[in-house]
């Protein structure tokens, strides 16, 4: 058995504070024979010194783009294009892709899979034989998506945006005397990222009206606008209702004014929340969607990192094991099958661009 070499790479995105393993999990990793390379990062939620320590061999960041052609680089978020990213992608990746579902950018990607020959093995896709995610930070982002919901509807949200220790967080979400009570609306109650919702929601002592499949099989759109505050958890993979429209917006008897889409799945066909075309960052979390009646947004696709360190400990526990595992068959084999597919579509597509 070819002896297993993973290049954890450095993150880009400079609000992004998670990691994939954390030091005591890189540990095991290496005590069970992985070679483990880690690059330098300054916004790592863990130091260089911790991998280190643990066994790791530290390297400057980006410099995967040299790694041996065996080495397997696992990351979190997109990787550098342009001058800063190689065109061709020779290695084997794993990451969060988003290229599979017709995002923006998702062809360019693939396409530089496809030029350098290398595999996607995309985090969202490494999913039991039942179509189970296996690793995933769902739960945290949950639970800070509905917690900055709270903190702006109660007009106690600061910006910009930072990581925090989860106690200040929950400090922060206390109710205080003179503070409204209202039952807010979790739609996808029953699934990681609901469950997160719903613990924050507690700690600010709300008690939230739970929706999932039955619910939005026969949305009720009066019931849903009735609610002032949404939390979207509900990641679709086809066709499905909209759960707001822009005549929605307009409604003049919607008591909805804050919405909190924790699934972020702006640019698909299949977005749920077709009513705003890009997301929110820490420096500006909030967008006003329409005046009169008042609709905020908070659409921020890494929340989980602003609980940089519980999520990370939650996500390497979980993936791991999965690593330790890493190859063509089981879990790996599906994340790799996936790939394929979405390759062939492509082909497909660029063939019938070419015939027209």
């Amino acid at each position: 058995m070819t002896e297993l070499h993973l290049w954890l790479r450095h993150e880009t995105r400079t609000t992004e504070r998670r990691t994939p393993v954390v030091p005591s999990d890189a540990r095991r990793l290496v005590g069970a024979g992985v070679t483990l390379t880690v690059e330098e990062s300054p916004q790592r939620i863990f130091p260089a010194e911790a991998y280190e320590e643990a066994g790791c061999r530290v390297v400057g960041a980006g410099s995967w783009t040299g790694a041996p052609a065996d080495a397997v680089v696992v990351g979190l978020k997109e990787l550098p294009d342009g001058p800063d990213g190689p065109g061709e992608l020779r290695h084997r990746h794993i990451f969060f892709g988003h290229a599979y579902k017709a995002q923006p950018g998702a062809g360019a990607l693939l396409r530089r899979f496809v030029a350098g020959g290398g595999r996607l093995f995309d985090l969202e896709y490494l999913v039991d034989e039942d179509g189970r995610r296996l690793a995933a930070f769902g739960y945290w982002a949950g639970y800070v998506g509905a917690a900055l919901a709270v903190l702006h509807h109660r007009g106690r949200l600061t910006v910009p945006l930072r990581p925090l220790p989860k106690k200040e967080l929950d400090d922060g979400l206390h109710p205080a005397p003179g503070d409204e009570r209202f039952a807010p609306l979790v739609i996808g109650a029953l699934g990681r990222s609901g469950r997160g919702a719903r613990a924050a929601l507690a700690e600010a002592g709300l008690e939230p009206t739970c929706w999932d499949l039955p619910e939005t099989r026969a949305l009720d759109r009066p019931a849903l606008l009735a609610h002032e505050l949404m939390v979207n958890t509900v990641l679709t993979t086809g066709p499905s209702t909209p759960f707001l429209t822009d005549k929605d917006l307009a409604e003049q008897d919607r008591r909805l004014r804050t919405v909190c889409d924790v699934t972020c799945d702006v640019g698909s066909p299949y977005n749920v929340l077709p009513v705003y075309d890009t997301v929110t960052d820490w420096a500006e979390p909030v967008r006003r969607l329409h005046e009169r009646p008042a609709l905020d947004l908070i659409a921020i696709d890494n929340l989980p990192s602003l609980l940089p360190e519980e999520a990370s400990e939650d996500f390497s526990a979980a993936l791991t094991p999965l690593l330790q595992e890493f190859g063509v068959g089981g879990a790996w084999g599906r994340c790799l099958d996936r790939f394929t597919q979405a390759c062939r579509e492509l082909d497909a597509s660029d063939e019938g661009v070419g015939d027209a």
